[in-house]
């Protein structure tokens, strides 16, 4: 929650920032989770992740990033309204923008915690 709280003020400032930055964000965020359960250091990230049902720091940007436009994209603001209609910049290009959050490939932590919960629903 500590971690969530800034994102959410500031997503665009981290929607810009390096996959690096991110990526100690979420050990922290799984430091912060196994501290919480007590849990032991052998169980796997995504079964934490999976049993708190809270998601992983890029699955939960992509989702604050949805969010973000699906209001932005009926603003009564122009420029705001303007920030949706852009196109993205060709995949060499180095600058991420705050949409290409939502096509960016997960990464392996995100895409494991999404196939196990595909599992448990097919199994509910």
């Amino acid at each position: 929650m500590c971690i969530r709280t800034v994102m959410t003020y500031a997503y665009p400032v981290f929607a810009h920032a390096a996959p690096k930055a991110l990526y100690r964000l979420q050990v922290i965020q799984n430091k912060f989770c196994r501290a919480a359960t007590d849990a032991h250091w052998c169980v796997q990230n995504s079964i934490l992740h999976r049993d708190l049902e809270l998601p992983t720091l890029p699955e939960y940007m992509k989702d604050a990033s949805k969010r973000f436009f699906d209001i932005a994209g009926s603003h009564p603001n122009a420029l705001l309204r303007a920030a949706v209609d852009y196109k993205p910049p060709p995949p060499t290009h180095l600058i991420r923008r705050p949409w290409n959050v939502l096509i960016d490939p997960s990464d392996a932590l995100t895409a494991a915690v999404d196939s196990l919960n595909d599992v448990n629903d097919t199994h509910d």
